[in-house]
C-alpha cells in the first residue's frame, strides 16, 4: 500500500520510533509531576536530569525484549540506561524514579490514545480536503444534465453536480463524527494496577494528560475502556463506507455501457497486459477493496470492549494490527480519492445520449401528473402512461426502431394533453426548476476549522 498516495506521516505515527518517543515523554512528564508535588524523594534537579538525558534505541529495546518478553520493561530498561549513563559513580541513579507507581497500561494506553489522536488529525485533514473538492466540483457541474438512476434503471433527469454535492454533505457528516471521535479517544489514564491510585497520586495523571492535550479517564480499570476505541473504529468504518460510495459511483459511470465519467488516465499508463485498449478504474476499485478492511476491523474494536474483570490483554495484540491498518488504509483511500475526484473526467455528450436512450421514458412521471391535473384519476392516468411506456420499453430492449413516448402519446386518443403541453413536459430542464434550493444549501456548507 506504500506508494505516492500514502503519506509517510501516517505510517510513522504507528512506528516503534514514535510509540517509544511518546512513552518517553509520558515517563518524563510523570517524573516532573512527582518533583512538582514533592511527596516522594525525586528532586527538581533529578527531574531536569531525566528530561535532558532520557533516550532510547529501538534495536536495543528489541534485544532486551527478546529476553524479558515484556515490551514495557524492555523499554524502561533501555531508557534507564541512558538516564544513568553519565551519573557519577556511587551517586544515586535518577532512573529509579522512572515509572514510579505506574503500571504498564498507564504508559501503553495513554500513549495509544495519543497516537490515535495524532492519526485522527491526519484523517480529518483528508476529509476536509476531499469535501472541499466535492463542493467545488458540485458548483462546476451544477448544470451538467444527466439521468438519475434508481435500482440501476433510468429514473428522471438531474445534474451531475448534485452527485458531487451529495458526497460533500456526507463528508461533512464524516468530519463531524471524526471530530467527536477524536475528542472521545484523546484520554489518558495513570491510575495504577486496577485504577485505585494505590501507589500514585491522581495529580500525576492530571499533570501528564494536561501536558499531552488529553483528558483524564474518570475511572479507568488499569486500562482505558475500549468503548473509546470502538467508537473511533466505527467512525473510521463509516468514513470508509463513504469512500466506497464515491468510488463505486465512479466505477459504475466508467463502465463502457455507461461511460459518463472516468478516473484520470495518465500519459504512459497501461490498462491491461493483454488488451491495449483497456482503461480500467483500478484506483477506485482499490478504494472499494480497502474499505472492506476498515469496516471489518471495526468488528475487532467492538469485540475488544468486553475484557475479563479489570483487564486482560486479549485486545492488545489485535489492536496493534487492526487500528494501524485501518488508519493507514483509510488515509490511503482518501488520498487516492482526492486525486480522482479532483481530476474526474466527465463526458456530458455521453450523459445526454444516455439521457435520451430510452426514447423519452424518463418523462413518464411528468406525464402522469399532467394527466391528473387534467382531471383523470391517478389510476387511469397511470394506465395510459404505463401502456405507452411499456411499448417503448419493449422496442428499446429489442434494439429495434420504434416511436418515442412522446410520439405514442400524440397518437393515443386517451391522452388529453396538447402538443404544447407535451413540449413543456418533455423538456429535461423542467425537472430542475427547484434545484436552486439544493445549491443554496450547499453554499452554506463549510469544511473550515473556524466553524468547528
Amino acid at each position: 500500500m506504500i506508494d505516492r498516495y500514502t503519506r509517510p506521516e501516517m505510517g510513522h505515527i504507528f512506528s516503534l520510533e514514535n510509540k517509544y518517543a511518546i512513552w518517553q515523554e509520558i515517563e518524563v512528564l510523570a517524573c516532573e509531576a512527582h518533583a512538582e508535588m514533592g511527596r516522594i524523594g525525586i528532586t527538581p534537579e533529578e527531574a531536569t536530569w531525566i528530561r535532558e538525558h532520557a533516550s532510547f534505541n529501538v534495536d536495543e529495546v528489541d534485544a532486551i525484549e527478546a529476553v524479558t518478553n515484556h515490551d514495557v520493561i524492555a523499554f524502561l530498561t533501555n531508557m534507564g540506561s541512558y538516564v544513568d549513563a553519565d551519573v557519577p559513580e556511587g551517586a544515586p541513579k535518577p532512573s529509579r524514579w522512572v515509572h514510579y507507581g505506574m503500571t504498564s497500561s498507564d504508559l501503553g494506553d495513554t500513549a495509544l490514545c495519543y497516537q490515535l489522536a495524532q492519526a485522527t488529525d491526519l484523517i480529518i485533514e483528508d476529509v476536509r480536503e476531499l469535501g472541499e473538492i466535492c463542493r467545488r466540483r458540485a458548483f462546476e457541474e451544477r448544470d451538467t444534465l444527466c439521468v438519475g438512476r434508481t435500482h440501476g434503471i433510468h429514473a428522471e433527469p438531474m445534474t451531475f453536480g448534485m452527485k458531487f454535492g451529495s458526497w460533500a454533505w456526507e463528508l461533512r457528516r464524516d468530519l463531524d463524527r471524526l471530530l467527536d471521535a477524536r475528542k472521545q479517544v484523546a484520554v489518558g489514564a495513570i491510575s495504577g494496577a486496577v485504577g485505585t491510585y494505590s501507589s500514585i497520586d491522581p495529580f500525576i495523571e492530571k499533570y501528564v494528560c494536561e501536558h499531552m492535550g488529553l483528558s483524564g479517564d474518570p475511572l479507568s480499570t488499569q486500562v482505558v475502556s475500549r468503548d473509546h476505541h470502538a467508537y473511533l473504529a466505527g467512525v473510521l468504518a463509516t468514513t470508509a463506507a463513504t469512500c466506497e460510495r464515491l468510488a463505486l459511483e465512479v466505477r459504475n459511470h466508467q463502465k463502457t455501457d455507461t461511460l459518463e465519467a472516468e478516473e484520470p488516465f495518465r500519459r504512459g499508463q497501461k490498462g491491461s497486459s493483454a488488451m491495449p485498449h483497456k482503461r480500467n478504474p483500478i484506483t477506485v476499485e482499490k478504494v472499494c477493496g480497502l474499505s472492506r478492511v476498515v469496516k471489518a476491523n471495526a468488528q475487532v474494536a467492538f469485540d475488544n470492549v468486553a475484557l475479563w474483570h479489570e483487564r486482560d490483554i486479549s485486545h492488545s495484540s489485535n489492536e496493534r494490527v487492526a487500528l494501524a491498518d485501518s488508519f493507514i488504509a483509510l488515509d490511503h483511500m482518501l488520498r487516492c480519492l482526492i486525486r480522482i475526484i479532483d481530476g474526474l473526467v466527465l463526458y456530458p455528450a455521453r450523459m445526454e445520449a444516455n439521457l435520451n436512450s430510452t426514447r423519452g421514458l424518463i418523462f413518464s412521471s411528468k406525464v402522469l401528473l399532467a394527466l391528473v391535473d387534467k382531471g383523470l384519476s391517478r389510476e387511469d392516468a397511470y394506465k395510459i402512461v404505463q401502456r405507452n411506456s411499456m411499448a417503448v420499453w419493449d422496442d428499446v430492449q429489442q434494439a429495434r426502431a420504434g416511436a418515442t413516448l412522446r410520439e405514442r402519446l400524440d397518437e393515443d386518443a386517451d391522452c388529453c394533453l396538447s402538443p404544447a403541453e407535451l413540449d413543456q413536459i418533455f423538456d429535461p430542464r423542467a425537472f430542475l426548476e427547484r434545484i436552486d434550493v439544493v445549491f443554496d444549501r450547499l453554499e452554506e456548507l463549510s469544511f473550515g476549522k473556524t466553524s468547528d
